[in-house]
Formats: structure tokens, C-alpha cells, sequence
């Protein structure tokens, strides 16, 4: 089987139903299966096994979901961990718990920053288990939002387009990505990216994969699409460099040879599992 995106899956059942019986929630929080999300240094904590933590609900203020017959919470969180301090520990982390944690940290960082409404100003509370907020005003309700990011992998007879941006690591090379915009297809968004920062032109636009992304909230849209020819015009306030690659200088990078011309991003990226099944193909 090919390579499955990190952070997917089903996860917990989310029991949407159960969302908005607030007695439900309260008799789920008092069950003596219930149990609540740890964290440590701003970020769910990993056990040793990569397993997330759990604990005898204290402040159980989101429901996340049930486990079988285990409901599961988390409290609610000011400050949440960025992607940087997450990246030390997600190597260890299991995937099936993964698409919790992802479902967790983005909720969380959601509440901390929609504290007043958008609409009037005034505080907003939680409401539905945690999964939206309420205006004390004008009653509004707000929902978590995630937002498209189109993430691809361009192809010109077998070689492949990759691009680095300045912040990764020596030698890093990784898939072009960018947000979705207001009134604009996924396809649109693959063929504008790429003409923005590499200058080239492409057609048969695919969908590969989707992956929750959650630093801070975003649904990473995983396609190919096949270039109309080789030549590059770099955006450099966007990328540091961008090149064709063969198929066997990407099968030595995944490979982690020593002979390889670049590093691949890391196994939990949509990035990583777009080149493995490219290769794979």
C-alpha cells in the first residue's frame, strides 16, 4: 500500500450529536471511563510507547470524543506550542494517535485566539463541547475554520520540480505549497503557486492526498500537475532555489544515501508522502 499522509485517520469518534446536550456532556465528564488530554511544554504529551497522555478529567472542557465507551477531553489552553516546538517530538509520536493530537492542538489554538467576536466585539464563550463559541452580545456563533493550502509536486518528462525556502535546513528541498484564495479552485491555486514562484506553466492538474495540518489550522490539498516545459523563473522573495530532479536522485534522498543531492522533509509531511508515492508510481 502506498504511503498514508500523517496525522490522518479516523481518530476518535467525534459524537457530533452529543455536541450541543449539554447535560449528555456532563454526565460523559462524570463517567468513571472519562479521561483528559495531558500537556507538557504547550503541546500534548507523548508517553514513551508514543502514545498521548491521559489523566482523571479536571477541567474537561472540550470533548474531543469518544474512545469506545471512554470519553475523552482536554482542558482548555491559553498558550499552544508552534510548529517548531512540536517538529522535536512528533518523530515519536504514534499515528494513530496523531490525528488527535492534530485535532487537539488546532482546537485549542483556535479558543485561544477568539476570545471576543468578530462581528461586535464582545466576549465570546464555549458552547457545543467545545466546538464553537458564542457572542454575549449579538449571539453569534463562531466555528473553528481550517484553511486549503494546495501542496504539489511538478513533473516534466520524469524529472520533478522542487523548491527550498530560506528557513529549512542545509540541503533541504521539499513540494511548493501556498493558500487557497478567495474565489479560486484547488486546481487554480496549483497553476497560480507554481507559476508565482518557479514561472512555469502546467496542466492535468491531480488530486493525491489531503493531511490536517495543525500549526496552526490548515488542510494541506496534496496534487501533481504536469509541467509544459523545464525553464524556471524563481521568485526569490519566495524560494531560495528550485531544480529538476531525476528519478533516481529523489529515490537516493528518500533512501538516505550519502549520495544524495539533497534532504527530503520529514515522514510526518504531506511533502515526504507526495515524493514516496511518487516514486512508488
Amino acid at each position: 500500500m502506498q504511503p498514508r499522509p500523517f496525522f490522518s485517520g479516523p481518530g476518535l469518534d467525534r459524537a457530533d450529536a452529543l455536541r450541543a446536550d449539554s447535560d449528555a456532556l456532563r454526565a460523559l465528564a462524570e463517567s468513571p471511563l472519562a479521561r483528559e488530554l495531558v500537556w507538557k511544554d504547550d503541546l500534548p504529551e507523548i508517553g514513551g510507547s508514543g502514545e498521548l497522555v491521559w489523566s482523571v478529567p479536571r477541567d474537561p472542557a472540550l470533548f474531543l470524543g469518544l474512545d469506545g465507551e471512554s470519553p475523552r477531553f482536554s482542558a482548555l489552553r491559553r498558550d499552544v506550542g508552534d510548529a517548531r516546538a512540536a517538529f522535536a517530538v512528533l518523530a515519536g509520536l504514534s499515528p494513530r494517535d496523531a490525528p488527535l493530537f492534530a485535532a487537539a492542538l488546532s482546537l485549542t489554538r483556535w479558543h485561544s485566539r477568539h476570545l471576543f467576536c468578530a462581528n461586535c466585539g464582545k466576549e465570546t464563550g464555549l458552547v457545543r463541547g467545545g466546538w464553537s463559541r458564542r457572542c454575549s452580545g449579538c449571539t453569534a456563533e463562531h466555528y473553528p475554520r481550517v484553511d486549503p493550502v494546495v501542496i504539489m509536486l511538478a513533473e516534466h518528462e520524469g524529472d520533478l520540480l522542487l523548491g527550498r525556502q530560506y528557513h529549512y535546513p542545509p540541503g533541504r528541498y521539499s513540494a511548493l505549497a501556498g493558500f487557497v484564495e478567495v474565489g479560486e479552485t484547488i486546481e487554480d491555486a496549483v497553476a497560480r503557486e507554481l507559476r508565482e514562484e518557479a514561472g512555469i506553466e502546467v496542466a492535468d492538474v491531480t488530486y493525491v492526498a489531503s493531511q490536517p495540518w495543525p500549526f496552526p489550522s490548515s488542510l494541506m490539498v496534496g496534487c501533481t500537475a504536469r509541467a509544459l516545459g523545464p525553464s524556471l523563473t524563481i521568485d526569490r522573495s519566495e524560494l531560495e532555489d528550485a531544480r529538476w530532479f531525476n528519478r533516481d536522485e529523489v529515490a537516493r534522498a528518500l533512501a538516505g544515501s550519502a549520495e544524495a543531492r539533497f534532504q527530503v522533509p520529514p515522514p510526518h509531511t504531506i511533502a515526504r508522502t507526495l515524493l514516496e508515492r511518487w516514486l512508488a508510481a
